[in-house]
């Protein structure tokens, strides 16, 4: 008795992302918003849809737009705030500074009043 062998097939298939039409998302959403309760699980599956993505569909379409990934302007973004940091802490350190200058102004003030004040009228 022999058996039959079957042939294994080894062709690999690569998932891809789908990609919906603007007019393909606009009449699900439009078909989800006049469906009855219970109909929107009907409507999912018949399409092979998430209700994650219904959600993602509505923000896009009442004008919210959705983080993307990253295109380099982020990169371009830290750049200017790295360099934003920086002149935040020299202007801090200018400041400081002035603060200081104010501050030993006032004391020489204070002391050259002092000196002025006792030789008044006591050593005469």
């Amino acid at each position: 008795m022999s058996e039959a062998v079957v042939p294994v097939s080894t062709e690999v298939v690569v998932a891809r992302r789908r990609r919906f039409s603007s007019d393909y998302k606009r009449r699900v959403l439009d078909e989800v918003e006049r469906a009855r309760p219970g109909e929107i699980g009907l409507i999912l599956r018949r399409e092979g849809l998430y209700s994650s993505q219904l959600s993602k569909w509505r923000h896009w379409r009442s004008g919210m737009t959705t983080p993307k990934k990253s295109n380099g302007k982020d990169m371009i973004d830290l750049a200017a705030y790295r360099q934003l940091e920086k002149e935040n802490a020299k202007l801090k350190l200018k400041l400081r500074k002035a603060e200081a200058m104010l501050e030993l102004q006032k004391k020489a003030l204070a002391l050259l009043d002092e000196e002025v004040e006792p030789s008044d009228g006591s050593d005469s």
